[in-house]
């Protein structure tokens, strides 16, 4: 019983993000279109790993996100210099992994697309 409500727990963090954060929206967006395009341009095994692990560390570090911003709006409303270090940080940090995996998915996709145009 301890064992589903975990999961019940942690689906609810993620209906919570889903419902109150726009930027999560966006990274399940961009996730579909990614996915469309792998089955599109039928990335092989290897890729589609990688694919995987970039679209669910972007989600989890915008999920982690989300927990350290509330966490700093528990600690404080006011506005404090830590505060705001650490929401920019942990900002980056979604940023950072993002980035990576554009730039990942780039290298995957890129090659397809000229190979499909010519």
């Amino acid at each position: 019983m301890k064992l589903i409500r975990s999961f019940i727990y942690a689906g609810r963090g993620i209906k919570y993000c889903f419902i109150q954060e726009q930027n999560f929206r966006i990274h399940l967006l961009a996730i579909i279109v990614v996915i469309a395009a792998g089955f599109y341009f039928a990335v092989n095994s290897s890729e589609w790993m990688v694919i995987i692990m970039c679209c669910m560390l972007v989600v989890a570090m915008e999920m982690i996100n989300t927990a350290m911003e509330k966490m700093c709006d528990l600690v404080s409303r006011d506005l404090h210099p830590l505060i705001k270090c650490i929401k920019d940080v942990s900002a980056g940090a979604v940023l950072v992994c993002a980035t990576g995996s554009c730039i990942t998915g780039a290298i995957i996709f890129i090659p397809k697309i000229i190979q499909y145009l010519k």
